[in-house]
């Protein structure tokens, strides 16, 4: 169980109590995780319904396993997701207990009351940095307040840069959740400032320059990024982007701050400011790989940069708007640095160009052995020395392979560790806690895995820069496999020579090195025995030479043990050859047995700590479970986190008797040093900002309402209706609702139109998305949707339906609030290219349905006349145009005024079983349903009057061979004198 510092205790001390709601903003790296589970345990017990609001798939999961060990076991924390049926869903609320639930899921289950709203015990939101007017955790805790006023609503978050974007941040989100008390808890809090400084941890700071050619890649793509700014405040001069720095693109969400600034004039943005958005990610995105990925890796990815830019995706032929930064001067520094880092292309006469031949061999341990031929150091079985030029490579090529300055630093770092703990296990009279295990943080599993290679091959007596040498050959003859596949053609020679990638060798040397890699495999089974007791293991790869110690990379997948096991006949019986034979054909189970306990350890037996290096991404609090498992008191931090460093200083105070030592690399002058202390101002100013706001802010008031509508005063007001009828005027005590289908809840609009005083139904409707009245059905569509709507034809099919059971079938185009209100951008209409019609004989349905499927003709162009050809199609359908979902809802309260109130069972039948409920079970067809409806007399009246005929007479006869045995006199009966005379007339005589 992890140990509550005292700061945490001071914080549950505080919110813990269920009579009060609060929002707890807490720095990262603290512990939050710590706090929820413990507040959660707090209020375990089966008279308590505890929901869990907002939480992750993996959050879930962790605050479950945490709970397991803190003892909240019996049931523990139940997860409630798409798979668990409603009637379960009702049994598990009736229980009690801590449920994780779906927002979609509870909002829906607290509308149709599966959920007994007045019982819940309270609510804990996550990630409250989230929530605004639109989300649907709002919705939820204004349904919770409507019947429950006693429970409690407490929110958590610990990303205060999120709170700090518009007008009194905090207000806003304190006021959409009806909480009065926030509480911040910034790093430099007097409380946990001291509790953290008591034990510090032993950190060893070590500043690695960048070599000469990263630094000059890195000042290019700084120059580059300046330009791009330059360029985009300047086609922008109407826009206030003076914010807008080199520092801020350090960070990922930069991109999402330049979008929502031009998302009000989106449309009149031209596609020379979206590529140089574009640009903006792709250089940041360079500056992150510059620091993390190899020479190579790195490379390659500028080539296929370089091939974006060159080709247009969607023709096929030259891309018109190219990135403007790869026409200057610093992108050329770029690209030729780059490849000056990997290698050196010459040239060389005809007469001595060497036609490679590839060798057969298909053995991967062949190639494996070949490789480590290639490795340094010299014998008398022909070993290559580590300078000398490997024969697969071409002759035009002159291998650099300059290696990131961190790895050899990560070296010096590991063989330091190593003197330390044995020293440490030498001195007898030092008793330390924890485990010698190493552990090494980086950012991301790719980082992880190129750290994982490179131990794995690692030569410590190798000189500077040269320690990673034989990957990096590995990497290069991957790299000239990838290049001669992507261009079998090209001028520089690159061209894939077998199937593991790497190039041929010579027809004068085959022979030779066949017999070499023949002797050799031989020589390698007689050693394996040899190599196991001398080499330690390795966990998730090869076995390492760095040290003496292994590396394995902590990654999501299950973890695989790769041991270098002895040869198998050394295990069994020596006086009996063929007992050992027949005991290597049998199955490993019963060949497990005959293992005695120090083979069976020395051979498949756990690693000793100090044997293992555990290599792991940054993650969230995951993170604080993996300290207090491995408790290694070595850590290595290949790359700065401020979220991890508090999360070894809160790791440290936990365990007073441990010295923990750590090891802070950071490249000197970089973006990374940069982006290090930015996010730490930027956290600092942001708690600053909130505590001046808190200060200064007033008490929310607690909206009072009542189920189903708005409150108290609204009511008398509300049933009164406005409606004459006769001149008399009527009373109703139903109040306003919309029945709206179950989809439509990933959707901001549900929740606004309960926050506008109507109540939201939740159905499956198969016509429609809202049904606001008996008549009027509505189907919404945003921008994107239409689009699709419109390419695959659903969008006919969905009105079609509507104008068969609506009298006023509804289109609703809506927009988003932060977005341009149009449909098209002008550069887009240009760009419009006419289409051709696929299948020109082919029949079909009338032109107007083929312009609006998926196969448009070439007259139809744009969204505009395929709206056009859409209101042709369906006379009766109306459009309607919101600016924003905030729109939606006020025009949804007008169109309901002096309305009727829907049905819901109707509404549900409708489309599924039939127009009238007392027909559920028939089972009309759409398809004989259209036919009727094209029948003479029976469509000439128009849809308006033709649903009810086709109704009754689809309710008289069972067929259509029915319709054609009445007699003229039962047909005029059915539809009318006038049409029923034009029907028997069509029908007998083909008049």
């Amino acid at each position: 169980m992890s140990t509550l510092l005292p700061f945490h205790k001071s914080i549950l001390e505080e919110i813990h109590d269920p009579a009060t709601s609060d929002l707890l903003i807490l720095a990262r790296g603290l512990g939050l995780r710590r706090i929820i589970c413990t507040l959660m345990k707090i209020y375990d017990s089966n008279k308590n319904l505890i929901l869990l609001v907002n939480a992750t798939q993996e959050e879930e999961s962790a605050i479950g396993e945490e709970l397991g060990i803190m003892g909240c076991r019996r049931p523990g924390l139940r997860v409630i997701g798409y798979e668990t049926s409603s009637k379960d869903r009702q049994n598990l609320y009736k229980q009690g207990g801590l449920m994780s639930v779906t927002s979609r899921i509870l909002v829906v289950d607290m509308l149709q009351n599966d959920i007994p709203v007045h019982l819940i015990t309270g609510m804990l939101i996550l990630h409250a940095e989230r929530v605004t007017p639109t989300v649907i955790e709002a919705f939820i805790v204004r349904l919770f307040r409507e019947k429950n006023r006693d429970g409690f609503v407490k929110a958590f978050t610990d990303q205060p840069e999120h709170i700090t974007s518009g007008m009194s941040p905090l207000k806003n989100v304190m006021k959409e959740l009806q909480l009065r008390r926030a509480h911040l808890y910034p790093r430099f809090h007097e409380h946990i400032n001291k509790t953290l400084e008591r034990r510090r941890a032993d950190v060893v700071e070590l500043s690695q320059p960048l070599s000469q050619s990263m630094s000059e890649i890195h000042h290019a793509i700084i120059q580059c990024i300046s330009t791009t700014l330059a360029e985009l405040k300047r086609s922008n001069k109407e826009l206030e982007l003076d914010d807008f720095n080199v520092e801020n693109t350090y960070f990922r969400s930069f991109e999402g701050i330049v979008r929502s600034r031009l998302s009000p004039v989106w449309h009149k943005v031209g596609p020379k400011t979206k590529q140089l958005i574009n640009d903006l990610n792709v250089l940041r995105q360079l500056l992150f790989y510059l620091l993390s990925y190899d020479a190579l890796s790195f490379h390659a990815y500028l080539e296929t940069i370089i091939e974006s830019n060159t080709i247009s995706t969607r023709t096929g032929g030259p891309k018109v708007h190219q990135s403007p930064w790869l026409l200057t001067d610093a992108a050329n520094i770029i690209f030729e640095v780059a490849k000056r880092r990997c290698f050196i292309i010459s040239s060389i006469p005809k007469e001595t160009a060497v036609t490679h031949q590839p060798m057969e061999v298909d053995d991967q341990d062949a190639w494996d052995l070949l490789d480590e031929l290639e490795q340094p150091g010299t014998n008398n079985q022909g070993k290559r020395k580590l300078h000398e030029r490997p024969a697969w490579l071409p002759k035009n090529i002159q291998p650099v392979l300059e290696e990131q300055p961190k790895w050899d630093l990560l070296s010096e770092i590991l063989l330091e560790i190593e003197s330390e703990i044995i020293h440490l296990s030498s001195n007898k009279n030092t008793s330390q806690r924890g485990t010698d295990t190493v552990l090494i943080m980086t950012s991301s599993t790719r980082s992880c895995d190129l750290i994982q290679d490179f131990l794995d091959t690692m030569d410590p007596d190798a000189e500077s820069g040269w320690k990673g040498r034989v990957m990096m050959r590995r990497r290069l003859k991957g790299y000239l496999g990838w290049r001669g596949r992507l261009n079998p053609n090209d001028n520089n020679n690159f061209a894939p020579t077998n199937q593991a990638g790497s190039a041929g060798m010579t027809s004068r040397k085959g022979k030779e090195r066949e017999d070499n890699l023949s002797e050799a495999l031989k020589k390698k089974d007689r050693e394996k025995m040899e190599k196991s007791a001398s080499r330690r293991r390795t966990r998730g790869g090869a076995p390492s030479t760095g040290g003496g110690r292994s590396a394995t990379s902590d990654k999501a997948s299950p973890e695989v043990i790769d041991v270098d096991k002895p040869d198998d006949m050394t295990l069994w019986s020596k006086d009996d050859p063929d007992l050992a034979a027949t005991l290597m054909n049998a199955s490993n189970d019963f060949a497990l047995d005959l293992l005695t306990q120090d083979e069976f350890e020395s051979s498949y037996g756990l690693l000793p700590p100090e044997q293992t290096i555990v290599i792991r991404a940054c993650s969230d609090d995951t993170d604080d479970r993996m300290l207090a498992e491995i408790q290694p008191r070595f850590i290595v931090m290949f790359e700065p986190s401020v979220e991890f460093i508090r999360r070894v200083e809160v790791y440290r105070s936990s365990y007073p008797g441990m010295a923990v030592r750590v090891y802070h690399m950071v490249y000197a002058d970089s973006c990374e040093e940069h982006r290090y202390l930015a996010a730490i101002r930027k956290e600092k100013e942001s708690f600053e900002r909130l505590v001046k706001e808190r200060g200064s802010m007033l008490l929310t008031l607690e909206e009072r309402r009542k189920p189903g509508g708005g409150g108290e005063g609204e009511n008398v007001i509300r049933t009164i209706s406005t409606r004459l009828a006769g001149g008399r005027r009527e009373l109703t005590t139903e109040p306003p609702k919309i029945i709206v289908d179950m989809r439509e809840f990933r959707s901001a609009l549900p929740s606004l139109l309960h926050a506008a005083q109507l109540l939201v139904v939740p159905a499956t409707l198969t016509v429609g998305d809202y049904i606001l009245t008996p008549d009027i059905c509505v189907e919404r569509k945003s921008l994107s949707d239409l689009v699709s709507s419109f390419n695959s034809g659903r969008l006919y099919t969905q009105c079609e339906f509507m104008s068969v059971h609506y009298k006023h079938p509804v289109l609703l185009i809506e927009f988003e609030e932060d977005k341009s209100f149009s449909l098209e951008t002008i550069s887009e209409l240009k760009n419009y290219a006419k289409p051709t019609q696929k299948y020109p004989n082919k029949p079909s349905r009338p032109s107007t349905f083929n312009s609006l499927s998926s196969e448009p003709p070439s007259s139809v162009t744009t969204i505009q006349s395929k709206l056009v050809l859409l209101t042709l199609s369906f006379p009766r359908l109306r459009t309607i145009w919101s600016q924003s979902p905030y729109a939606t809802a006020e025009i949804f309260k007008d169109l309901k005024s002096n309305q009727p109130e829907p049905d819901p069972i109707k509404a549900i039948t409708i489309g599924a079983d039939g127009d009238d409920p007392n027909d559920v079970g028939k089972g009309f067809n759409t398809v004989a349903e259209e036919l009727v409806r094209a029948l003479p007399g029976i469509g000439s009246g128009g849809l308006a009057s033709s649903s009810g005929i086709v109704n009754t007479v689809m309710r008289r006869c069972k067929n259509v061979r029915e319709l054609c045995e009445l007699k003229e006199d039962e047909v005029k009966e059915l539809v009318g004198v006038g049409p029923g005379k034009v029907l028997y007339e069509f029908l007998h005589k083909g008049e």
